[in-house]
C-alpha cells in the first residue's frame, strides 16, 4: 500500500518541481538602464558604422546618422507603447525596452549576413536582408505580444508594427539617400509581411492553445499571461481563477492543539492542507495566514507545521484560504487536561518519530534527517491515528517535520519504518505517568527576507516542561531545510538548558518561485546566515521559557466541507502541460516559420 501512494506523492512533487524549473527559468530579464545601452551599442556601433563597409567615405556620416536615428526612434517608442498604448501592468518600460533589445539583436543578425552578402555580390543584399529581419522581428513581437499581453487587439497591433515600421521607414530613407533608388518597388512587400507574420503566429499559438484545451479545458495563453502576471507583478487572482475553474471540491481535516494557562498560550493547528503550489498562489501563504488571524482572535502564540499529505491538497485561492482559517477561528472549545508525559523518540533505521502526549492527546512529529524528509502519504497518518485510539488516545496530531532536504527523495524505503517507529513510541509513552506541566512561548521575526528562504511567519517557539524534563519545540516558516543543520540546531538548543528539542518547517510555498535555480527557491540555511538564524532561535526558546506557566490543553477535530482545492490530478496535468508545450513548441516552431521564412524570401525576390 504505502509504495502505491509514495510513487503518487513522487509523482506529484515530481510533476512541481518540473513546473518550478520552467518558472524560475523567467528569471533573466536585464535591467532598462543595461537594454538601453546595448540597444545604443547595437543600432550606433554596429549597424550604423558597419552599413558605412558598403559605401563611400563621403556616407559616413549618413551611416552614423541612420545609428542614431534608429535608436532614439526605439526609445520614443519605447515610452509610448509602455505610457500610452498597452497601458498594462506587464509591459513597464523596462520591459518594453528589453523586447526591442532582444529584436535588435535578431535584426542586426540578418543585417550583417546582408553586408557578408553586399561585399561579395551586390549591396542590394544588405537591404534585402534588412527589410528579412524586419519580417522576423514582426514575427517575433507578434508572438510576444498576443502572448502576453492582456490589451485590446487594436492596441496589441499597434504595439507590435509601430516600432518596427518607423525603423525599416528610416532604413527605406537610408538606402534611397545613398543609392538613389524610389522606394515603391518595396511596398508591396511591406503590405504583406504583417499579414504573413500573423498567420504564421496565429498558427503556432492556436496549436500550443489546443494542447491546453484537451488537457485541462483552458487555452494554454490565457494561463500563460496568467502566470506572467503573477511572475512579474505578483498578481495572484487572474490564475487562481482557472485553478477554481479547473479544481474540485473536497473536505479539509484539521486538528487543534491549544495550551491555556491564566490565558491562552499557544496553538498548534495542522490542517490537512499543502501549503502550494507557489509563490502566493493557493494555500502557499497559508501557514503565516491562519498564524497571524489566530494569533488576532486568540492573542496567543501559533504554530502551523506541515501535516502527513503531500500536493494532493492545494488550495485554489486565497478565498479558500480564508473559509478554512474562518472556520478554525470560530471553533470553539474548553481546554481541560492538566497532565501530560515527557517526551519521547523512536528511531528505525532512518526513521525518527517523537511523541508527547496532552491528556488524552498524542502530538507526534516524523523526521528523516539527515536524509530528505519530503511530503509523506496521508495513509501513514491514518495508520498512526488507528494505533493511538488502542490506547485510548482520542485526539492524534501527526506533523512531518519536513527538516531536510538533500539531492535524493527517497521516502519510500522508509514508510514502513516510520510506521514501527510510531507504534512503538505510542506503545512506550502509554506506559509512561502523566504529570502536570508547564508551557512557555515566544515569537520572533527575523529580518531574513522570502528570498533567503525566509517566510513572514518567522520562527515560534513553543516549550513544554514536565517534571524536570524542559522539551523545545521550535517552529520556522520555511520550505524544508539544508541536511545537517537540523542535528547542528538541536545540538546548541540542548546545549542552551533542553533536555530533548525537535526543529520543524511549515514547507511554506510562499519563498517558492521567487529565485533562478533548480528548485526555485532556498530552503532554509541555504543561504541565510546560520549562526544568525541559530542566534534567532536560541534568543526566542529563552523568551519563551521566561513566560513558563502551569498549562492546560484542549484538542479538537474538525472538518471544513466543501473547499475548493486544485488536486492532484489537475497538478500534474498542469504541470504536464508545461512539458507538453514546450514539445510541441519546438516541433511545431521551424516547419511554421521556416515556411514564413520562404514566402518572405520569395516576396523579396520578386522586387
Amino acid at each position: 500500500m504505502f509504495n502505491t501512494v509514495e510513487n503518487s506523492n513522487t509523482h506529484l512533487n515530481d510533476s512541481m518541481d518540473g513546473a518550478l524549473k520552467h518558472y524560475s527559468s523567467l528569471f533573466s530579464l536585464p535591467s532598462y538602464k543595461l537594454a538601453v545601452l546595448i540597444t545604443a551599442v547595437l543600432c550606433i556601433s554596429i549597424i550604423g558604422l558597419s552599413s558605412y563597409v558598403l559605401f563611400s567615405t563621403p556616407q559616413i556620416l549618413n551611416s552614423l546618422l541612420l545609428g542614431i536615428t534608429l535608436f532614439v526612434t526605439t526609445a520614443i517608442i519605447d515610452v509610448v507603447i509602455s505610457k500610452l498604448v498597452l497601458k498594462d501592468q506587464l509591459h513597464t518600460l523596462r520591459r518594453t525596452a528589453v523586447l526591442s533589445c532582444f529584436c535588435w539583436t535578431f535584426w542586426t543578425l540578418f543585417l550583417i549576413i546582408g553586408i557578408v552578402f553586399g561585399l561579395h555580390f551586390n549591396t542590394i543584399w544588405w537591404f534585402k536582408l534588412s527589410l528579412l529581419g524586419f519580417g522576423a522581428v514582426l514575427t517575433l513581437r507578434f508572438i510576444v505580444i498576443l502572448a502576453t499581453s492582456s490589451s485590446g487587439f487594436v492596441r496589441q497591433c499597434i504595439s507590435v508594427l509601430l516600432w518596427p515600421y518607423l525603423c525599416v521607414s528610416t532604413f527605406l530613407c537610408f538606402w534611397s539617400n545613398v543609392t538613389g533608388s524610389p522606394l515603391t518597388s518595396f511596398l508591396y512587400y511591406l503590405i504583406f509581411v504583417p499579414i504573413i507574420a500573423y498567420v504564421s503566429v496565429f498558427i503556432f499559438l492556436k496549436s500550443l492553445d489546443k494542447i491546453g484545451s484537451k488537457l485541462n479545458g483552458v487555452p494554454v495563453l490565457p494561463l500563460f499571461k496568467a502566470f506572467m502576471l503573477n511572475w512579474v507583478i505578483a498578481a495572484n487572482e487572474p490564475l487562481e481563477e482557472h485553478l477554481e475553474k479547473m479544481g474540485e471540491n473536497a473536505d479539509i481535516d484539521v486538528t487543534i492543539l491549544r495550551f491555556d494557562a491564566s490565558k491562552h498560550k499557544a496553538a498548534i493547528i495542522v490542517p490537512l492542507v499543502h501549503p502550494g503550489p507557489f509563490k502566493n498562489i493557493g494555500s502557499s501563504l497559508l501557514p503565516s495566514l491562519l498564524k497571524k488571524h489566530f494569533e488576532e482572535a486568540y492573542g496567543c502564540q501559533t504554530c502551523t507545521p506541515l501535516g502527513i499529505l503531500g500536493h494532493e491538497l492545494d488550495l485554489a485561492s486565497q478565498t479558500q484560504n480564508y473559509k478554512v482559517i474562518t472556520q478554525i477561528i470560530d471553533t470553539k472549545f474548553e481546554t481541560t487536561e492538566t497532565l501530560a508525559t515527557p517526551f519521547i523518540q523512536v528511531s528505525e533505521g532512518y526513521a525518527t518519530v517523537s511523541c508527547q502526549v496532552f491528556g488524552h492527546t498524542a502530538f507526534l512529529s516524523f523526521t528523516l534527517s539527515p536524509k530528505t524528509t519530503e511530503d509523506l502519504p496521508q495513509e501513514l497518518g491514518q495508520a498512526v491515528q488507528r494505533e493511538a485510539q488502542k490506547y485510548g488516545l482520542t485526539c492524534t496530531i501527526t506533523v512531518n517535520c519536513h527538516n531536510s532536504l538533500t539531492d535524493v527523495i527517497d521516502t519510500v524505503g522508509h514508510l514502513a519504518d516510520f510506521e514501527l517507529a510510531a507504534f512503538k513510541c505510542l506503545q512506550k509513552v502509554a506506559s509512561l505517568q502523566k504529570k502536570p506541566f508547564k508551557v512557555g512561548s515566544s515569537t520572533v521575526y527575523p529580518d531574513f527576507t522570502l528570498k533567503e528562504g525566509m517566510g513572514t511567519g518567522g520562527i515560534t517557539a513553543i516549550i513544554v516542561q514536565v517534571d524536570d524534563q524542559k522539551t523545545a519545540y521550535v517552529f520556522i516558516d520555511g520550505n524544508n531545510m539544508i541536511s545537517g543543520l537540523r542535528e547542528k540546531l538541536l545540538l546548541t538548543i540542548n546545549a542552551s538548558g533542553f533536555d530533548a528539542s525537535e526543529v520543524f518547517t511549515t514547507d511554506t510555498h510562499a519563498v517558492s518561485a521567487l529565485v533562478p535555480g533548480r528548485r526555485g527557491y532556498h530552503p532554509v540555511g541555504e543561504v541565510m546566515d546560520q549562526d544568525k538564524l541559530t542566534r534567532y532561535i536560541i534568543q526566542v526558546t529563552k523568551e519563551a521559557v521566561a513566560n513558563l506557566e502551569p498549562a492546560k490543553i484542549g484538542c479538537k477535530s474538525l472538518t471544513v466541507p466543501q473547499v475548493r482545492v486544485i488536486g492532484g490530478s489537475r497538478i500534474a496535468s498542469l504541470s504536464l502541460l508545461i512539458d507538453k508545450t514546450i514539445v510541441k513548441a519546438k516541433q511545431i516552431v521551424i516547419p511554421v516559420f521556416l515556411t514564413e521564412g520562404l514566402l518572405l524570401s520569395l516576396l523579396l525576390a520578386l522586387l
